[in-house]
């Protein structure tokens, strides 16, 4: 099958790439295998973008917000109608199985619908004044034109998180999504621009960052950038842009622990951290890649995870059998597999796992299990995002949590116990954004607030009301009548 060429979205029109300057994106489940010719654009065409945005800004803030809320939900339903052809495209591009990629599609439509449903929710207050005669009053307002950075793992699904409150309170933006997965953020951009999105509220930049991250960020119209990647990238970004009137959030790295006690049901432990630890192929920055485990239990839970370990199916997203595809890239998988020989060099104990099968051309690797990991490891403090988790085992409920705490990182952490105050303390002391009790690190749905706390983010959250922080701002008027 040929490639297929894409073109890039400016001020409201679909313009075919020029001649030369493409990026290719190939199928992680075989790299022979090239998906599609995107835009390889220039800072010049950036600029481009923001000049359709700065006019779009103004266009958009002034529409009532049940006209922002119509578009938002016939781009839902777009995305939905056009479900097979996504699904297919992020399989592709990603490696994800087709019952990922079907998921992120659901979700990123459900996304949009959710946000459209505060057009009919209040966006101000009244307030009381001493004065006589006067009324007083708040107000939220968009920001103007705000810069969307969003990774390779859940192409859809984070474009769609942030688009959604971004739009529905009257932003415009300039999105640009992973040069690795480029084709979901831009089904994304046609749902809303068939919708009826009015040109220069949304224009992609694609292309590689080292050409246009400049012109990206240094543009003195960005009112704010929403991020989601790496720790270093985004403490990067951070330095970059502070000093400046622009409003930063980031939702970065995690390592992110689950905590078996003696009391715990282990059948539902060893499964919901399995699937948490290898589905997606580990790279989501929920993915569970620290196991604590009461030494009263450690033997039985450890077998049990080896048990599901080996039970993956490994192979390309297109087959229904597969249960772990690829990972995104050959470069990637060597990463991961670094951080699996530097365990073992320390120490750690390869159980299972960690191996490239001999044949296809994929960026295929086994589902791994490390035990004997002490908190000394890199493997311990380390973000390894891949299909990797790592045993430590301890003595108690005190030294569980004291071992969940210890990282960086602050995003997810779960629990699996039947004692109550357990359960409730856990909550209470683990210093992370998302506590699960008998539940996976993953899994928050799009009204649940989220992001972490350390090195795994700021201050702003996504998802729920409190997303829509992020892209307003507050005008307090004040009226003598």
């Amino acid at each position: 099958m040929a490639a297929k060429t894409v073109p890039r979205l400016v001020a409201g029109a679909w313009r075919a790439p020029d001649a030369g300057r493409v990026l290719e994106v190939r199928d992680p489940a075989d790299l022979r295998r090239v998906v599609a010719l995107v835009p390889a654009m220039t800072a010049a065409e950036v600029a481009e973008l923001f000049d359709a945005a700065e006019r779009g800004a103004v266009a958009w803030a002034a529409e009532s917000p049940l006209r922002r809320a119509e578009v938002l939900t016939g781009a839902a339903r777009l995305l939905r109608q056009r479900a097979d052809e996504i699904t297919a495209d992020l399989v592709a591009e990603m490696g994800k199985t087709r019952a990922e990629a079907a998921g992120e599609a659901a979700k990123s439509a459900d996304f949009l619908d959710y946000y459209a449903s505060f057009a009919r929710r209040p966006y101000g207050s009244l307030l009381a004044d001493a004065r006589p005669s006067t009324s007083m009053s708040t107000r939220t307002e968009p920001l103007g034109v705000v810069v969307l950075v969003t990774p390779w793992n859940d192409p859809l699904l984070t474009p769609a998180r942030k688009l959604a409150p971004a739009l529905i309170a009257g932003n415009a933006v300039v999105l640009k999504p992973a040069t690795e997965t480029p084709l979901s953020a831009l089904h994304l951009a046609r749902a809303l621009h068939d919708a009826g999105l009015p040109a220069g509220v949304l224009g992609v930049a694609v292309g590689r960052s080292a050409g246009i991250g400049d012109a990206l960020l240094d543009d003195p119209r960005v009112a704010a950038v929403s991020f989601t990647g790496s720790t270093a990238v985004g403490r990067g970004l951070q330095r970059r842009l502070a000093g400046r009137d622009v409003r930063v959030q980031t939702e970065m790295g995690g390592k992110n622990a689950t905590a078996v006690l003696a009391d715990a049901d282990l059948g539902l432990a060893a499964s919901t951290v399995a699937a948490a630890a290898f589905g997606q192929t580990g790279q989501r920055c929920t993915a569970t890649s620290r196991v604590v485990v009461d030494r009263a239990v450690a033997g039985e839970l450890t077998e049990s995870l080896i048990g599901a370990a080996r039970a993956c199916r490994v192979g390309p997203g297109e087959d229904a059998a597969t249960t772990t595809g690829p990972l995104v890239s050959a470069a990637h998988r060597t990463d991961v597999l670094e951080h699996l020989t530097l365990a073992r060099k320390e120490g750690a104990k390869l159980l299972t796992g960690g191996e490239v099968p001999a044949e296809g051309h994929g960026c295929f690797l086994t589902p791994a299990v490390l035990g004997g990991v002490t908190r000394t490891m890199a493997i311990w403090r380390d973000e390894v995002f891949g299909p990797v988790v790592a045993v430590h085992v301890v003595d108690g409920f005190d030294e569980a949590v004291e071992a969940v705490n210890d990282s960086a990182y602050g995003l997810a952490a779960a629990v699996f116990t039947t004692n109550l105050r357990h359960a409730n303390e856990f909550a209470a002391r683990a210093r992370t954004g998302q506590v699960a009790v008998n539940l996976p690190t993953t899994g928050w749905d799009v009204h649940l607030p989220f992001g972490g706390f350390g090195d795994s983010g700021s201050p702003f959250k996504e998802q729920g009301a409190e997303a829509l922080r992020f892209y307003t701002r507050v005008k307090t008027v004040a009226v003598a009548w």
